[in-house]
C-alpha cells in the first residue's frame, strides 16, 4: 500500500500497537477502550466506531484484515460506508500475502467484485438520496452506536452485547397497541418549579429540544387486539424518567379518567427516580399517584404495570410495584436504593445479578418476566380475562388470539407463540369432537407418552424410579398392599409417574398465564398460580405442583410449600375476589415444609390466614385432590364450596408413617395407620369429607393420564355450573355451612 503511495493509518484498540509495524512507526488510530461490557472484537467490528475513524483520518479506502471479519460481511456497514463515499475491500483468500483483493458492494449492488488495483482513484458512491439520514442510537450498556435500523432488526437489542434497549414512547406504543388506535391524553401541563431551581426550566426546554419529548411520561387511551386500555408510557430519555409534578399529575390524570371511562389501565416503568430539583413535591407525587391506584382499585379496574430498564427509586416505591399484575422486560434493573448508594453504605459489594427483573422475580417481588415479543400477546390476554361482562361481545381466550394476529403497527405484527396456541386448541378440538374422555395424545406430556418416549423423557423416567426405590429402602416399610385397601390408593397417589398439577393445568386451562412471588420474600416452586380460562370463563387457578422430574421436584421443593407459597395463594384469592373470578385449587402435597426458616416465616400463620380468608371468599371455589392430601398443607387450598377427589387419591391428618410413629411407636406399621385413618377415597367420601371420587378411566391416572385429566375436567365445569347462580353470601353460607357438619 506504501509503495502505491497511499498514506496508511492502522486502527487499534486500547492504543495496542501492530506488532508487525511497530518498528516501522506507521501512524495508527485509537478506536477506544474495551471493558467488561465491549470486547476488543466487538469494538472493531462497530460500524459507527470504524466509519468515525475513517472521517476522522479522511480516509477514502477502508481495508478489513480477513474476508471472514464481521464487517466483511455486515450489510448495514458496506451500505453506510457506500453512503459516505468510501471503498471497502477484503483479501481476496486467507492465509495469502494480502496482495489480491476484493471489494465488498452493499447487496443492492450485486456481488462483491475483485478488483486488481483497488488505489486507483474511482468517483466516490454518492449517497442513496431515498434512504434518508442514519439516525444512530447509543447502547446504554456497552456505549456502542448502531444503526437505528439494525437495532430493530435485531429485536431491539444491542448486536454487540444483547442487551435489551430502552425505547422511545412512540416505539413502545407501535409495539404493544393497535395500529392507530392510541389517543393522546394531556399532551401537554404546567412546568412546575416549586424551589425556584436556578437554571431549571432552561433544563426541562433543553431537555424537549433535544429529546423531541414533551415530559417524561405519555399518557392515553388505546385498544390491544381490540380491547380498551388506558395507558401510559415513561421515557427514560427525558430527564431519566425521573418523576416530577407533571409525571404525577399526568399518571394521576390517566387513573382518574381510567375511572370515569371504565377502563384497565396500562403503565410501562421507566425512570430514575423522583426529580430532585422539584424537591418534596416530587415527593409528593408517589402518595398521590397511590391514591389514585386505590381508587382505581375500589372501582375494582385491573390495574397492570410493567417495569422497563430502568426502573428505580419513588416510582418503584409507588405506583411501579402496585400493579395488581406486575411484569418485567428481562434483564430490566429493578430497585429502590441506587446500587452506588447501596455500596457507599453498607461497604459491601453486591451479588451479580443485583436488582435485576430475574433477581426481583426469584425474590417473589413480580408476578412474570415477559420477552419484549410477547408483551403485546399477554397483555391482550390479561386485558380479556379482565373484560367486563358485554352481551354484545363475549371475550373469549379464542377471540383474543385470533385478533392478536393483526399488525400491531409499525414495527410490523406480533405473532402468538405456537406454544400459546398449544392448550386452547387441543381442548377446543377434543370439544368438537363431543367427547371429553377421548384420549387425546398430549403435547410435550411427560407421562403416558409410551413407545414414542424420546431419550430424554426415558431418562427422566428412570431417574424418578431409581429415586423412588431409595426413599422406599430409606423408608423400610413395606410396598406390598391389598387390592382395594387404603395402603394401596397411599402408593398409587405417591407413584413418581402420576400426573402432577401442571399436567391438569395443561388440559384444563386455556391460556394460562402463571403469575409469581408473594410480594414480600420469595417466589415458592411448590405453588403453581395463575389466571386462564375454563369453558370460556376467566378463572384463578392454584395448585401445589411436585414436578414432572427430578430436577423439577429437588427445584419445586417436592410439593411441600413454603409460608410464601401460600401467601402467594393468598394473594391470588384476594385477586380473584376483586375480579369476581372463580378459584380452582388443585390439591396434591404430603405437607407444608416443616423446617427451621418454615417457621421462622411463620408457616402456621400463613396458613391459618389462608383458611380464614378462604371461608369469606364471595366467588365460587372448588378443590380437587389429584394425589397426597397432607394435613393443613392441603386444608389451606381446600376450603371450599366443592371438594372432591381422584379415585386414588389421599386424604389424611398426617402421613400414615408419622400416625404410626406417634401413636404406635413403630413407623413400619404405616399400612394399618392407613387403614385406620381410611385414607382411601371411597371411604373419605362416605364419610363425608369430600363431594365427590373422581374417576381415573381404566386404570390409575398414570397409565391413563388423558382420561384422568378429561374427567377432573368435567368435573369443575360441572362444579362451578351448580354454583354459578349462588349470590356471595350464599356463596359464603354454602361453603361454612359444609364444614360446620363435621
Amino acid at each position: 500500500m506504501e509503495q502505491a503511495g497511499l498514506d496508511v493509518v492502522f486502527a487499534t484498540v486500547d492504543n495496542r500497537s501492530l506488532d508487525g509495524f511497530a518498528r516501522r512507526q506507521l501512524p495508527t488510530y485509537n478506536l477506544g477502550s474495551t471493558s467488561a461490557a465491549v470486547s476488543a472484537e466487538q469494538l472493531s467490528g462497530n460500524i459507527y466506531t470504524v466509519l468515525s475513524a475513517a472521517k476522522e483520518c479522511g480516509a477514502s479506502l477502508i481495508f478489513i484484515d480477513s474476508p471472514t471479519a464481521a464487517l466483511a460481511e455486515d450489510e448495514y456497514f458496506l451500505r453506510h460506508a457506500r453512503k459516505r463515499g468510501l471503498r471497502v475491500f477484503a483479501p481476496a483468500a486467507e492465509g495469502t500475502q494480502l496482495m489480491g483483493w476484493v471489494e465488498l458492494l452493499p447487496a443492492a449492488d450485486g456481488l462483491a467484485v475483485p478488483t486488481a488495483a483497488p488505489w486507483e482513484s474511482a468517483a466516490p458512491a454518492a449517497a442513496d438520496d431515498d434512504e434518508g439520514p442514519t439516525h444512530w442510537r447509543r447502547c446504554h450498556a456497552c456505549k456502542l452506536f448502531f444503526d437505528k435500523e439494525e437495532i430493530i432488526s435485531e429485536g431491539f437489542t444491542c448486536p454487540a452485547c444483547g442487551t435489551l434497549q430502552r425505547i422511545r414512547s412512540d416505539e413502545r406504543l407501535a409495539l404493544t397497541v393497535d395500529a392507530g388506535s392510541f389517543e393522546e391524553w394531556n399532551a401537554q401541563m404546567a412546568d412546575s418549579n416549586p424551589l425556584d431551581f436556578p437554571g431549571y426550566p432552561e433544563k426541562i426546554a433543553d431537555q424537549r429540544e433535544k429529546s423531541g419529548l414533551e415530559e417524561a411520561v405519555r399518557t392515553g387511551r388505546a385498544t390491544i387486539a381490540g380491547l380498551p386500555v388506558a395507558i401510559g408510557v415513561m421515557e427514560s430519555g427525558f430527564f431519566m424518567g425521573s418523576m416530577g409534578h407533571v409525571v404525577g399529575e399526568k399518571v394521576a390524570a390517566l387513573i382518574d379518567r381510567a375511572i370515569e371511562e371504565r377502563l384497565p389501565v396500562v403503565v410501562f416503568c421507566a425512570s430514575g427516580g423522583a426529580r430532585m430539583q422539584e424537591g418534596l413535591t416530587s415527593l409528593m407525587q408517589m402518595a398521590k399517584v397511590s391514591c389514585a391506584v386505590e381508587r382505581l382499585g375500589r372501582a375494582a379496574l385491573p390495574f397492570i404495570t410493567v417495569l422497563t430498564d430502568p426502573t428505580t427509586g419513588g416510582v418503584t416505591a409507588s405506583f411501579a410495584m402496585q400493579g395488581d399484575i406486575i411484569l418485567a422486560e428481562p434483564g430490566a434493573l429493578i430497585g429502590f436504593a441506587g446500587q452506588r448508594v447501596i455500596r457507599d453504605t453498607i461497604k459491601q459489594e453486591l451479588p451479580e445479578g443485583f436488582q435485576t427483573a430475574e433477581f426481583a422475580l426469584e425474590h417473589g417481588l413480580i408476578d412474570a418476566i415477559v420477552e419484549r415479543s410477547q408483551l403485546r400477546s399477554v397483555l391482550a390476554q390479561i386485558l380479556a380475562l379482565h373484560a367486563p361482562s358485554d352481551p354484545s361481545r363475549i371475550v373469549t381466550y379464542h377471540s383474543v388470539m385470533d385478533a392478536l394476529e393483526v399488525g400491531a403497527g409499525a414495527y410490523g405484527t406480533v405473532s402468538v407463540a405456537p406454544e400459546a396456541r398449544i392448550v386452547g386448541e387441543r381442548i377446543r378440538a377434543e370439544e368438537a369432537a363431543a367427547g371429553f374422555l377421548r384420549k387425546v395424545p398430549v403435547v410435550g406430556s411427560l407421562i403416558g407418552r409410551g413407545a414414542g418416549e424420546s431419550t430424554a423423557e426415558e431418562a427422566d423416567r428412570r431417574e424418578l424410579d431409581r429415586y423412588a426405590r431409595r426413599e422406599a429402602r430409606r423408608a423400610n416399610v413395606s410396598a406390598d398392599a391389598a387390592a382395594g385397601s387404603a395402603w394401596e390408593s397411599v402408593q398409587i397417589a405417591r407413584n413418581v409417574h402420576r400426573p402432577t398439577a401442571k399436567r391438569y393445568i395443561d388440559g384444563i386451562v386455556e391460556g394460562f398465564i402463571e403469575l409469581h412471588g408473594d410480594r414480600a420474600f420469595a417466589d415458592d416452586g411448590a405453588i403453581m398460580a395463575g389466571i386462564g380460562w375454563i369453558a370460556g370463563h376467566p378463572v384463578t387457578v392454584i395448585a401445589q405442583e411436585k414436578g414432572a422430574t427430578l430436577a423439577d421436584r429437588v427445584a419445586r421443593n417436592f410439593g411441600c410449600p413454603q409460608p410464601e407459597g401460600y401467601r402467594k395463594s393468598l394473594r391470588l384469592m384476594a385477586q380473584a375476589q376483586k375480579f369476581g373470578r372463580p378459584i380452582l385449587c388443585l390439591v396434591d402435597t404430603q405437607g407444608a415444609f416443616c423446617g427451621t426458616e418454615a417457621e421462622e416465616r411463620g408457616q402456621g400463620n400463613a396458613i391459618a390466614d389462608n383458611l380464614v380468608f378462604m371461608a369469606g371468599l364471595r366467588v365460587p371455589v372448588v378443590s380437587v385432590l389429584l394425589g397426597e392430601g397432607g394435613s393443613g398443607g392441603a386444608l389451606a387450598l381446600a376450603v371450599s364450596n366443592r371438594v372432591a377427589m381422584q379415585e386414588h387419591a389421599v386424604y389424611s391428618v398426617l402421613s400414615p408413617e408419622g400416625f404410626a410413629s406417634i401413636l404406635w411407636k413403630d413407623g413400619k406399621r404405616a399400612p394399618e395407620a392407613a387403614e385406620v385413618m381410611k385414607m382411601n377415597a371411597r371411604a373419605v367420601f362416605e364419610g363425608g369429607i369430600v363431594d365427590a371420587v373422581i374417576s381415573e378411566g381404566e386404570g390409575p391416572a398414570h397409565e391413563n393420564p388423558d382420561e384422568a385429566v378429561a374427567a377432573v375436567r368435567d368435573y369443575v365445569r360441572e362444579a362451578y355450573e351448580e354454583l354459578a347462580d349462588l349470590t356471595p353470601d350464599e356463596l359464603i353460607a354454602q361453603r361454612q355451612g359444609r364444614f360446620a357438619r363435621f
